[in-house]
């Protein structure tokens, strides 16, 4: 059975997500995860206490779901493992990318949810480095921006906007063009 503070940083996720940062408020957090009143503030004392917890509870799940380095056989098998993991993100955990594309907006105006997402993107990415190390990128540093770049692009795209599109021959394009800088 999950605490009230897990069952509090779930909810307020899904508000974040669903609803937006102006909707997250303690009551709102205790309505929806169905807990007594006052039981988020218990937890969280403040509203940047939450958001807090909300960026720590979200990292550490992402890191956990990233922990399975992409396949890297080859280039084409490391851009399907990239379109796989990009359905993954804007399908089954749709939720929690909508969320973190709030926090990254709130993280502009809040240095420590800013630390927290940066010191979770170093670690993050270096499955996705390694395995473009492993088909022979050039400038592997590189070849992450690119598709970090491509990943958020298309979460603005699809996410926020509702643009229905395969991100398939996007993602396929960049991974070609990170691997194929390295025979220039």
């Amino acid at each position: 059975m999950p605490s009230n503070r897990e069952r509090a940083l779930d909810a307020a996720i899904d508000i974040l997500a669903t609803e937006g940062i102006r909707a997250l408020t303690h009551r709102h957090v205790d309505d929806a995860a169905g807990l007594p009143e006052g039981s988020t503030s218990n937890a969280f004392r403040t509203r940047a206490a939450l958001l807090l917890g909300i960026a720590e509870k979200m990292v550490e799940d992402e890191l956990r779901m990233l922990a399975e380095p992409p396949i890297a056989a080859s280039p084409e098998q490391l851009a399907e493992s990239l379109v796989a993991l990009f359905g993954r993100l804007t399908g089954p955990l749709r939720t929690q990318t909508s969320a973190r594309l709030a926090l990254l907006v709130e993280a502009a105006h809040d240095e420590a949810i800013r630390a927290i997402l940066s010191n979770a993107r170093s670690r993050a990415v270096q499955p996705i480095r390694s395995a473009f190390v492993a088909v022979g990128a050039a400038d592997p540093d590189l070849a992450v921006h690119l598709v970090t770049v491509c990943f958020e692009g298309l979460f603005l795209q699809v996410i926020d906007l509702g643009v229905d599109l395969d991100p398939r021959p996007i993602i396929t394009a960049v991974v070609r063009g990170a691997v194929a800088s390295a025979s220039e």
